[in-house]
């Protein structure tokens, strides 16, 4: 099943997507949020389907793409866990999952414009394979346990603004991670069953121009180890997101310009969908 929400910020409507057709879900939930995805979420869209109590957005072409999950209690990230970006950020392929915290007001719909934060010279991209829960997780016993917590996948952009992050951090990452709207999410959040999330395809590009182009599979910490590790730390909740991680080709690596104002960055993973942001100038507000 693939999920979205859609409409201006504050009115943003649950529907169930099936091809060209948008299903409205507020027969069922206000929104797609935590306490919907904590229960048998999937059979109860079904039942709703089947019996045609879902009626089509019929408009739905015209209205915004929102983030496919309402604001989480928490995204948590996971940094390096890919070993080629390790190398182009030069440091060592972890032996442990790296974290760090983006806050829940990142998160943004797939097409929303990004601003690029005052006084900034190092904003930069990142596709990333992110992870919605469905079932809180604490302590899990073993990985073979993870995809019980997971509710699906979705794209995600984690806009990262280096010198922030790297020069003047104090040794921790979030300060270049956590500017309004460095999270774009979406366009759908997948259900497990419909993509395999060992070998999806990940790409982005700037103003056309390939950027990064990997696959999961070259993942160093693989999505049921990342929810099994974080469980020993942190209780997840249902609609809480992770990101995994992204590839090499950002610019960080040294071998593009950072973004700048008017920049327009594209990401994708096979079978989750596509993004599109355009970067803006930060303005002072009247």
């Amino acid at each position: 099943m693939k999920f979205a929400r859609l409409g201006a910020p504050g009115t943003e409507i649950p529907v169930l997507v099936e091809g060209d057709r948008y299903l409205d879900l507020r027969p069922l939930t206000s929104d797609v949020n935590g306490d919907f995805l904590a229960g048998d979420f999937r059979a109860r869209v079904a039942a709703a389907r089947d019996a045609g109590e879902l009626p089509e957005v019929t408009d739905a072409a015209a209205l915004r793409i929102a983030a496919p999950i309402a604001r989480p209690s928490a995204v948590i990230c996971v940094g390096m866990n890919y070993a080629a970006h390790a190398a182009e950020s030069g440091s060592e392929p972890p032996t442990i999952p790296i974290i760090f915290l983006k806050t829940p007001n990142t998160v943004v719909g797939p097409n929303d414009a990004v601003t690029i934060p005052r006084g900034s010279e190092k904003t930069d991209w990142e596709v990333e394979l992110g992870i919605v829960i469905g079932a809180r997780a604490s302590y899990l016993d073993s990985q073979e346990e993870s995809m019980a917590h997971v509710a699906g996948f979705v794209v995600a952009n984690d806009v990262s603004e280096r010198a922030f992050q790297i020069e003047v951090s104090g040794g921790q990452w979030s300060k270049g991670k956590i500017a309004p709207g460095f999270n774009p999410t979406g366009p759908w959040l997948v259900t497990p069953d419909e993509v395999d999330h060992h070998a999806l395809g990940l790409r982005s590009f700037v103003n056309g121009e390939p950027r990064q182009d990997s696959n999961t599979s070259d993942m160093i910490f693989s999505v049921e180890h990342i929810v099994h590790h974080l469980s020993q730390y942190v209780a997840l909740e249902p609609g809480d997101l992770i990101l995994t991680g992204t590839p090499q080709g950002v610019a960080l690596s040294g071998n593009f310009p950072y973004l700048a104002a008017g920049d327009v960055v594209e990401v994708e993973i096979d079978g989750l969908g596509r993004q599109r942001q355009e970067f803006v100038a930060w303005e002072a507000q009247k």
